[in-house]
């Protein structure tokens, strides 16, 4: 009777082990099927922006950092900002970064952009041939302008409704300068390629600064001939296409944009750029 009583437990026990073994392997099959989700495909946003942020290089910092922090790759479309603004009337774009603010207020008054903020600064200057045959200089703009005129210097204008033609159209309105003739060239090109044109010519040319510092080592025919006046400054601002007009715009992803721009994070950045390699920053961060 002991004896039997001995075998059924022993058998019970050999049971529980096996029933244990059993749940241990299911869960061990169970946890090596489990795989973790894999990373959502990246949405995509259509960044139109002026060409001086992309021909300074702050683009190629900026927008790797934005890519990364939120799953989204960005498609740079870098023309003037008459077009970049245009490209968001017509819904063609998702964001826009560009520096004409009376153009600006223009398409947000219209409702075509929305969330417009204030982003950075830097300044425009007049470059012009190291032997400088016109004799401008100092920190008057107007009256360089003026000069160039009377004395039909080469003047390589952009021509192409950037923020940067948009400034010196302005500045040939304020003179009562209609400019034409053999003297002025237009290239109807980005801020790089027409300070290109400008140095094969030995031409005068106005740019933004950070192009300038960009390209400089690449235009041992030119130097700063005019800056540092009040009027000179040169303003960016962000904002996103209005979805309530455009209904293919990637809105959210927009958004974010924005926000990443005037973030304090971004502004350091955009602050610190350039530093170390031209000896001071390309652009100031200008938040309101």
């Amino acid at each position: 009777m002991k004896k039997n009583r001995f075998l059924i437990t022993l058998f019970a026990l050999m049971l529980l082990v096996l029933s244990a073994c059993g749940n241990s392997d299911t869960k061990d099959t169970a946890a090596k099927e489990k795989k973790p989700a894999p990373k959502p495909a990246p949405t995509e946003l259509i960044l139109a922006t002026t060409t001086s942020t992309q021909d300074s290089g702050l683009l190629d910092v900026l927008v790797p950092m934005f890519e990364k922090e939120n799953n989204v790759k960005v498609k740079t479309i870098a023309v003037g900002t008459g077009q970049a603004l245009e490209m968001g009337t017509r819904g063609e774009a998702d964001v826009l970064l560009v520096h004409a603010p009376a153009a600006e207020k223009a398409v947000v008054d219209a409702g075509d952009a929305i969330n417009y903020k204030r982003v950075m600064y830097n300044d425009f200057i007049l470059v012009g041939p190291k032997d400088n045959p016109a004799g401008v200089s100092g920190n008057d703009i107007k009256a360089a302008f003026k000069t160039l005129a009377d004395t039909k210097s080469t003047f390589v204008s952009r021509g192409d409704d950037s923020g940067t033609h948009k400034k010196e159209l302005g500045i040939w309105t304020a003179d009562n300068i209609q400019p034409a003739g053999d003297w002025y060239v237009s290239t109807g090109q980005g801020m790089g390629q027409t300070l290109q044109v400008a140095a094969e010519k030995k031409g005068y040319v106005l740019t933004d600064r950070a192009t300038w510092l960009a390209q400089e080592k690449n235009l041992d025919t030119l130097k700063i001939v005019v800056e540092g006046g009040n009027d000179l400054m040169n303003i960016y601002h962000v904002m996103q296409v209005n979805p309530e007009k455009h209904d293919k715009i990637n809105s959210k992803d927009a958004e974010k944009f924005v926000n990443f721009m005037v973030d304090s994070k971004t502004q350091d950045v955009i602050e610190n750029f350039g530093k170390k390699e031209y000896g001071q920053s390309l652009f100031f961060k200008y938040t309101e």
